[in-house]
């Protein structure tokens, strides 16, 4: 890594990117932009993690798939400065809102005024199973051949939040940095359990499987369609609140419309936003997981989890990259995190429980938020129903060796915003955290090994 004192370059906002994540002490160590970035954002690679953005030492690419410069050997350290040749904030951001998306290759998504989008919710109520599975899997027939984000648990924030922590360590001579840990009580990851329910036999079916959560002890929410699909009665909202379940706002047909046009969005929002009132929802999701963050903020809730980290096999591409929540604005994003059940079934045809574990895994390493959708409509046959079992009696075995905190989403939402507010202050030659919400807060530190880093509970 070289070495360099003159640093005259712009200013960049990385440190701030640390201690908003971490919520670790601010440093003296200023990051700078080393040099003229390009003047059209596009692909490039820092270490093994490919990034999306402008880029000063390298001619960014249109595509994620093509052999992309890195940029590794272009990071400058001297003492208290970095010098880097992109903007990290612009990087970070462009990953978290999916701003890439529409620059790719192979970054397919259904556009807003798609016809054929258009046309197959138009028939979707009418189609048997069989039909729409083929439609499905025709779409989405190339999904293997996606380089970017990376299947099936992309973690590229979170290696340039570390790879940005162990410069910092290393233009301050750090050897560790004591920071707030993601979650309470020392939980090494966390779980939420979210339920979509889509049709009437869907909706039957949320007493029973609130039975099974209930067995395992698990709560979660159900993301229910307030007009058109099913009636939603005061009894059945009842019936889940008074079972500890959340309920939340999913969509406002589900006729997949929602993001089409920005006129139309915002007059449905202002219905959405009735409905929150009337159901008591705090969270949102959109349907099919259709999106626009740029438009979030017209949406009055205290989060959304709409933003899939890998969406190779929903017909809106793209994904944001991260395992952890996110502000967008004043909305905290929960990503999700896994496959949905129904693209397991159907579109895998795979009855096991097998890719979760392996993306539990993944994001376990990650110290991530684990976030599942499992819908009611979809697990009323036996063999669904069996394998979703498997999952809660697994999930329920990493929550008693303390792997995952499970809460429902409203509670995640909570807590990270009330983390988002902590600070870590030094008394003598302890540290200490201080703020609302500190009681179940844990101290951590950062340690760095080479180029790496790993976490240690204090």
């Amino acid at each position: 890594m070289m070495k360099t004192t003159d640093l005259l370059i712009p200013w960049c906002g990385a440190r701030q990117l640390l201690t908003d994540h971490f919520r670790c002490p601010e440093t003296d160590t200023e990051f700078h932009i080393a040099g003229d970035l390009s003047d059209r954002p596009g692909f490039f690679r820092f270490g093994s993690d490919t990034l999306f953005g402008q880029c000063s030492s390298y001619r960014p690419s249109n595509s994620g798939d093509a052999q992309l410069p890195d940029v590794s050997d272009s990071i400058l350290v001297s003492d208290a400065h970095v010098a880097m040749p992109f903007d990290a904030t612009q990087v970070v951001d462009n990953l978290r809102l999916e701003r890439y998306a529409s620059t790719s290759s192979r970054g397919r998504s259904l556009q807003a005024k798609s016809a054929s989008r258009s046309l197959y919710y138009m028939l979707r109520p009418a189609l048997p199973m069989a039909i729409r599975k083929h439609f499905q899997r025709l779409y989405l027939r190339d999904w293997e051949q996606l380089f970017f984000p990376r299947w099936p648990v992309d973690l590229t924030v979170e290696h340039l939040f570390q790879k940005l922590l162990v410069l910092l360590m290393k233009s301050q001579g750090l050897t560790n940095i004591p920071f707030v840990w993601f979650w309470p009580d020392g939980a090494q990851s966390c779980t939420i359990m979210t339920h979509d329910v889509e049709t009437p036999a869907g909706r039957d079916f949320c007493g029973q499987l609130m039975d099974l959560n209930d067995s395992f002890g698990i709560k979660g929410s159900f993301q229910l369609v307030p007009e058109d699909r099913y009636e939603v009665t005061e009894s059945f909202l009842a019936s889940i609140r008074s079972r500890g379940f959340e309920i939340n706002v999913q969509d406002l047909n589900h006729d997949g419309q929602l993001f089409n046009d920005y006129d139309r969005f915002m007059q449905r929002a202002a219905r959405i936003n009735s409905y929150a009132k009337q159901f008591g929802s705090k969270g949102f999701r959109s349907a099919v997981l259709y999106r626009n963050p740029n438009w979030f903020s017209s949406l009055d809730f205290s989060y959304d989890i709409s933003i899939p980290n890998v969406a190779h096999l929903d017909p809106q591409r793209g994904g944001c990259c991260t395992v952890f929540p996110y502000f967008i604005g004043d909305i905290l994003e929960l990503p999700v995190t896994t496959t949905q059940d129904y693209s397991l079934f159907q579109i895998f045809g795979d009855y096991s429980i097998q890719l979760w574990r392996k993306q539990i895994a993944l994001i376990q390493e990650a110290h991530g938020l684990i976030s599942f959708i499992a819908h009611p409509d979809y697990l009323i046959d036996a063999a669904s129903r069996r394998v979703y079992i498997e999952l809660l009696a697994y999930l329920s075995e990493l929550r008693t060796r303390n792997e995952t905190w499970i809460a429902p989403p409203g509670d995640v939402a909570e807590w990270w915003k009330l983390r988002s507010k902590l600070q870590l202050n030094k008394i003598g030659s302890s540290w200490r955290i201080e703020g609302p919400g500190w009681e179940r807060a844990r101290l951590a530190y950062a340690v760095v090994d080479g180029d790496s880093v790993s976490y240690e509970l204090a």
